[in-house]
């Protein structure tokens, strides 16, 4: 597996590459200068061992989404085919996954997370698209504005061009697969709310709820309902016991999740 970084350290003749943000599966994320608008940007290189095939569905999928735009989602800028990129507003601050590295977060503060969070999904549901991998690392906590915020869109579906996608293929992160994912059957909104559940319980805890390899983590929820944290407000409680309901017609839409989560934002008071 090569870097994806070129000699010249410039993508497209124009964005220039500057520091190296992390790294995944299938891309490698810079802090990149787009001398063009005057501004830093994030750019996703994808790697040379990412299907192809898979990155020109996705672009064309993604081109489809670039006109989203909500205060919790990471914009798209731009996408290119030949060579696989995607070009990203820069969000300044970490990710949900390293800030839970250094421990659990008060409930307030995941009410907040996840009502920022399902307020983004609920924009997307409502556009025809699921982001089908809702997880700690995708979810960036702005530093200006404190704010959460979801990113990388790599594998949303957008229900309206559904032929772009290949429907035999299970998409996700196992430990957030909502048991309709797992079981290989239509995967619709409430998949991001189960998965965002899951995130919300592990923001609380500390701990992953279905850890394990990728089978065991993937089979879990097939046997056993995720463990609510005791000692929460009562209806945050219910709230989350219902957006990880097994059974999708059981849980809260994703706005409605929204509406709930924000009354236990830091500073609200119902």
């Amino acid at each position: 597996m090569r870097s994806p970084v070129p000699e010249t350290d410039v993508i497209a003749g124009r964005y220039i590459l500057a520091t190296h943000i992390g790294i995944g599966s299938t891309a490698t994320v810079y802090r990149a200068w787009d001398p063009h608008e005057d501004r830093a940007v994030a750019v996703k290189l994808f790697l040379d061992r990412c299907d192809t095939g898979g990155v020109d569905r996705q672009c064309r999928e993604l081109r489809a989404m670039a006109h989203l735009d909500h205060r919790n989602l990471v914009r798209l800028l731009g996408v290119d085919r030949g060579r696989p990129f995607l070009v990203c507003e820069l969000v300044e601050g970490e990710t949900l996954a390293a800030r839970l590295a250094r421990g659990a977060l008060s409930a307030a503060q995941v009410a907040g997370i996840g009502a920022d969070i399902a307020s983004g999904l609920a924009h997307l549901h409502a556009r025809g698209v699921v982001h089908r991998d809702v997880k700690p690392a995708n979810i960036l906590l702005c530093a200006e504005t404190g704010r959460a915020r979801l990113t990388d869109f790599g594998i949303a579906r957008v229900l309206a061009h559904s032929v772009l996608t290949r429907t035999d293929a299970v998409l996700g992160t196992a430990a957030y697969l909502a048991p309709e994912q797992v079981a290989g059957e239509a995967v619709t909104p409430a998949a991001d709310v189960y998965a965002l559940g899951l995130v919300l319980i592990e923001a609380l805890t500390g701990e992953r709820e279905y850890p394990g390899t990728t089978v065991e983590s993937a089979v879990a929820r097939l046997h056993r309902s995720p463990r609510v944290p005791d000692g929460l407000p009562v209806r945050l409680r219910r709230m989350l016991s219902g957006m990880t309901s097994r059974q999708p017609g059981g849980r809260a839409t994703a706005a409605g999740s929204a509406d709930r989560l924000g009354a236990h934002r830091p500073g609200t008071h119902r």
